[in-house]
C-alpha cells in the first residue's frame, strides 16, 4: 500500500484524536455552501446561459456544420446540427436531403471489404438524434422525415464471419452477410434501437426503444421486443398482433 493510501486508511479508520479531527474537517468541507439570494443567482444564471448559449452557437455554425457538410458527397439546403463533429471511419459517400437535423453526435463506419463507396444517404427532413450509429457495407438508406431517436445503431453488417476460424484469422463477413438497411418515409425509431443487415421499415411504422430489428415490418405497424415483434399499428389497436414477429408483420 502506497503512503498516501496508507494515510487515508489511518485518516477514516484511526480511533486517533487527530484522525477524528480530520474526519471532521473533511465532513464540514463537503458540507460546505455558500448562500445563494435569488437577486445575484438569477442574474449569475442568465449571465452563464448567454455565454454558453452564444460559444455553442459559434462552435455550431462555424465548426460542427462546416466539417459536417465537408464529409458530405452531396448536402441539401437547410442542414443544420449540433455542436458536435461526427465521427467518420473510411471512406464512402453521404447523401443529405434538404433541412436534415443532426442532433447531436453521430458515428458513421464504412467497410471497403464489400464496394469501393459504401453508401449512407439521409432523406429531406429526417432528424438523427445523439450517439446514433451507422455501420456501412454496403448502402444504408433512409427516407424522408424519419426520426430518429439518441442512441439507436444502423448496421448492414454483422462485421465479422460467422464462422469461428475465419474471424480468429481476421477475415471479412461473408458477402451474403452484408444486406442493404431501408427506412421508409415518416418511420420513427426509438431510442436505443438496434436495426440488423437486411431491414426493411415500411412508411409510418414505429420501432419502440430498444427494439431489435431485422427482416421487414410492415407500414404503419408498431413493433417491439427482441426480436422486435409487432405489438399494434398506427392510430389503432392490434389485438392478438403481439405474438407476430417484426418478419411477419408485412404479411
Amino acid at each position: 500500500m502506497s503512503t498516501l493510501a496508507s494515510l487515508r486508511h489511518w485518516a477514516r479508520t484511526s480511533p486517533h484524536p487527530a484522525a477524528a479531527v480530520a474526519r471532521r474537517t473533511r465532513g464540514a468541507a463537503l458540507a460546505f455552501t455558500l448562500p445563494a439570494p435569488r437577486v445575484l443567482v438569477r442574474p449569475y444564471l442568465w449571465l452563464f446561459l448567454g455565454m454558453r448559449g452564444t460559444l455553442f452557437f459559434l462552435r455550431r455554425v462555424l465548426v460542427a456544420e462546416p466539417l459536417f457538410k465537408a464529409y458530405c458527397t452531396r448536402v441539401g439546403r437547410g442542414v443544420t446540427t449540433g455542436i458536435h463533429v461526427p465521427w467518420v471511419q473510411g471512406s464512402g459517400e453521404l447523401v443529405v436531403g434538404d433541412h436534415v437535423r443532426v442532433s447531436g453526435k453521430i458515428s458513421i463506419s464504412y467497410a471497403a471489404s464489400f464496394t469501393s463507396r459504401p453508401r449512407l444517404e439521409i432523406g429531406d427532413h429526417s432528424d438523427i438524434a445523439h450517439e446514433t450509429r451507422f455501420v456501412v457495407g454496403r448502402e444504408i438508406r433512409l427516407g424522408r422525415h424519419v426520426q430518429v431517436a439518441g442512441g439507436v445503431t444502423f448496421r448492414d453488417s454483422g462485421g465479422h464471419p460467422t464462422d469461428p476460424e475465419r474471424r480468429r484469422l481476421g477475415s471479412a463477413p461473408d458477402p451474403d452477410d452484408v444486406k442493404p438497411v431501408i427506412v421508409h418515409d415518416h418511420a420513427w425509431i426509438g431510442t436505443g434501437a438496434l436495426v440488423m443487415p437486411g431491414t426493411e421499415i415500411g412508411e409510418g411504422a414505429i420501432v419502440s426503444a430498444h427494439a431489435v430489428v431485422s427482416g421487414k415490418v410492415a407500414p404503419y405497424s408498431i413493433v417491439a421486443g427482441n426480436p422486435a415483434r409487432r405489438i399494434g399499428m398506427v392510430g389503432q389497436a392490434a389485438p392478438g398482433a403481439a405474438a407476430a414477429p417484426a418478419s411477419a408483420a408485412a404479411a
